[in-house]
């Protein structure tokens, strides 16, 4: 649609919706400078972003665009030490990355990247000042040596020159200078009487730089040494220049990694500093806004508006929040598209993915080019005839020619171009283009609401209504005589009065009916909440007595085997009478069994005993499920369907107290069995060793062909809450497990 770059392009579309400062805050963020475009699979860009949130990179270095040295040595040119040393910025920053800690994401993008040994060696050549290492080079380290002790000597000899009695009368003062790097002393004129120097300056205050001859053979030396410096600093800025030349496509992938790299860090940096959003967009072309806040306002009211049809016709009061409005929706989609932080409700928000944006917000008229207002509009809509995906803003749409024939082009103008796949947000004062487009099913109707007791706008909105202008009332806001406006509102006729009325009573009873619905839905929700919580408790009320009654079971159990223990060692038939009484008591009190809920199935979510849970299998009677990563077998009488519901994964730090049984292990005896029989005991085995709070169990498995022992042993390698295992001393067909 435009002749423009499309850096440019961006740049004018941003300053159109008040998005630059915003812009600018996350350029501000960059190591170095670049577009904002992000360019590659957005779900892709947002793992990457969001995995930020809970790792740290290691700090960007600041680099300039390295893509002209890159260019250079792709054609075997040399580059400077310091230019070089940008390459090993950057390389050193890689390596830095690959020492992090990394979530998965990460660590596969640093393993990617792997430094040829060639860079590393090169590398360590260089100091952190980015100078040549003088301990790498000797020759190097020779010469710096000697100009420090020219440099010594020199200040030796100026020192000697200041503490003369002849010069004292012309000095300024009794301090070496450095005038461009050069030491010189600060002499009054007439000096040439008592020294003889050069002249190297002049001061402000018009005194002379001078050096005394006498330095002239260290001078000398001096710049014999900094030549031979020179050219020991070409020479390997040569041989690294050809070095780097070799692996200029491999720096070229690296630079663009870290221009990757740079777009995640500043967009990640940006969600951490405020409490702000990244949105994807979707596939659909809905634009649906939830407590959306535009960046440009301070103290903005929420946005929260569904615009899922073709068209969006905005009517209403004049500096009610019209253009607003389709700023927000117009700065949504270019932020989500460009993957720029934003604040909104994200779980209610949805932005739909558009190969363009346009926005046709100013005034086109043009004296120079002899264009009225009218005519510019006409050529901007001519030019969306070339476009197939695109959200298109237009605001005062009528601007410009009489709003009746406006009405009439505009409305085959919209509907045309909706039927080509383009999506229009549209802001009007005048009624009758929303009046002939209220008919078509594809076109939302949106009213900017005004309060006409504190007669001002409330920069809310409302769907499926006409809104009114309220020009009357803005007028008199603003200053408007009182019997200026009534007259003007007699002119305007009692017919077209009565339309406004209707159209206003349409509205606020449309307002009203509103505010009953969001009303009902509170009272619905608190009623919701309510059912939640009687659910609960009863649930927990109900696991508090199967556990109590479990309680009960288990004391009973306890005693009955010390009793029957005492039979065996005196046998007393009375006491035999009694127990046997006892059993038929306890067989009168017990409840029946509750039927098992009907339609249940692998991978539902359910509860046992008042917890999450997730069927594994399923038998007749039985299920194995899985409880806070415990595998167990339960009755499917003892289970309730959780709807969708998943259960949460116990964090690591949370520990399970139950209480121990009696008996201070469990033995497993697997003799006999088949492989796959002896894995499924195993696991069932462990799972209530470790529900009934057992440390340490032992399997009896013997030895055999040593296919069970192999078996098991691989089993219970992989268990992760089997802490070690070993054969019993003495018993190389016996397992003690440690869990």
């Amino acid at each position: 649609m435009s002749k423009l770059f499309p850096s440019e392009r961006l740049s004018v579309l941003s300053k159109k919706l008040d998005l630059n400062n915003h812009i600018k805050s996350l350029a501000s963020l960059f190591a170095r400078e670049k577009g904002i475009v992000l360019i590659g699979d957005a779900k892709v860009h947002a793992k990457f972003i969001n995995a930020l949130d809970s790792i740290e990179l290691p700090k960007l270095p600041e680099l300039p665009e390295l893509d002209d040295s890159i260019n250079r040595l792709s054609k075997s040119a040399t580059l400077q030490l310091s230019q070089i040393y940008d390459f090993v910025k950057l390389v050193y920053f890689f390596n830095r990355l690959k020492a992090c800690e990394l979530s998965p994401i990460w660590r596969e993008l640093a393993n990617s990247i792997e430094i040829p040994d060639e860079i590393l060696e090169l590398a360590g050549y260089f100091t952190d000042e980015g100078k040549l290492d003088s301990a790498k080079v000797p020759e190097l380290y020779d010469i710096e040596t000697a100009l420090k002790r020219i440099s010594q000597e020199e200040k030796d000899k100026l020192a000697r020159v200041l503490g003369s009695s002849n010069l004292k009368d012309y000095l300024v003062d009794s301090q070496i200078h450095l005038y461009y790097g050069q030491e010189s002393l600060l002499v009054r004129g007439g000096f040439s009487k008592v020294l003889k120097a050069n002249v190297i300056g002049r001061s402000s205050g018009g005194f002379f730089y001078v050096v005394p001859n006498s330095l002239e053979e260290l001078k000398e030396k001096r710049t014999k040494l900094l030549d031979r410096q020179a050219e020991i600093y070409q020479k390997y800025a040569k041989e690294f220049s050809a070095i780097l030349h070799e692996w200029w496509r491999f720096l070229q992938y690296i630079n663009r990694e870290f221009d990757r790299i740079d777009h995640y860090n500043a967009r990640a940096k940006m969600l951490k500093s405020g409490d702000l959003n990244l949105m994807l967009p979707t596939k659909s072309k809905a634009v649906i806004l939830k407590d959306f806040k535009h960046p440009a306002i301070k103290d903005v009211v929420p946005v929260s508006i569904d615009f899922s049809k073709d068209i969006m016709l905005i009517t209403g009061v004049n500096a009610g929040g019209k253009t607003m409005l389709l700023k927000s929706i117009l700065s949504a989609v270019f932020m989500s598209k460009y993957l720029i932080p934003y604040a909104c409700n994200p779980h209610k928000s949805e932005i739909g993915s558009f190969e363009s944006i346009e926005a046709i917000l100013d005034d086109p008229q043009s004296v120079k080019n002899d264009i009225s207002t009218f005519a510019g509009r006409m050529i901007e809509f001519k030019k969306l005839f070339s476009l197939k995906d695109a959200i298109v803003g237009v605001d005062e749409i009528e601007l410009g020619t009489d709003a009746d024939e406006a009405a009439a082009l505009f409305r085959v103008l919209l509907e045309d171009l909706s039927a080509k796949g383009l999506k229009f947000v549209v802001t009007t004062h005048h009624k009758r283009l929303a009046s002939l487009m209220a008919t078509n099913e594809n076109v939302e109707l949106i009213a900017a609401l005004y309060d006409e007791e504190k007669r001002r706008p409330t920069y809310s909105y409302l769907s499926g209504t006409i809104g009114k202008s309220y020009a009357f009332e803005t007028a008199f806001r603003y200053g408007i005589d009182k019997n200026l406006v009534e007259k003007a509102r007699r002119y305007l006729g009692e017919d077209k009065e009565k339309i406004s009325e209707l159209i206003e009573r349409s509205t606020q009873l449309e307002m009203q009916m509103k505010q009953k619905l969001k009303e009902a839905e509170q009272e619905l929700e608190q009623a919701k909440i309510k059912e939640r919580k009687l659910q609960n408790l009863k649930e927990r009320l109900e696991s508090e007595h199967k556990q109590k009654l479990f309680e009960l079971e288990q004391n009973y159990a306890s005693a009955l085997k010390k009793v029957q223990e005492a039979l065996k060692k005196a046998e007393n038939p009375d006491a035999r009478r009694l127990l046997n009484e006892a059993h038929k008591t306890k067989s009168k009190v017990e409840q029946k069994e509750p039927e098992a809920p009907k339609n249940l199935k692998a991978g539902d979510s359910v509860k046992y005993r008042g917890k999450l849970a997730t069927i594994l299998s399923l038998k007749a009677k039985e299920a194995m499920i899985e409880l806070n990563g415990i595998k167990l077998r339960v009755p499917k009488s003892q289970l309730k369907p959780a709807g969708n519901i998943k259960p949460k994964k116990r964090p690591a730090n949370i520990s399970v107290k139950v209480e121990k049984p009696s008996s201070g292990k469990m033995v497993l005896k697997l003799l006999g069995k088949r492989a796959d029989e002896a894995i499924e005991e195993v696991q069932d085995f462990i799972s209530n060793a470790l529900l009934h709070g057992f440390s340490e169990v032992e399997i009896i498995h013997g030895t055999g062909t040593g296919v069970l022992i192999k078996v098991i042993s691989d089993l219970l390698k992989k268990h992760p809450k089997v802490k070690s295992f070993e054969r019993v001393k003495g018993n190389s067909g016996a397992t003690l497990v440690k869990l």
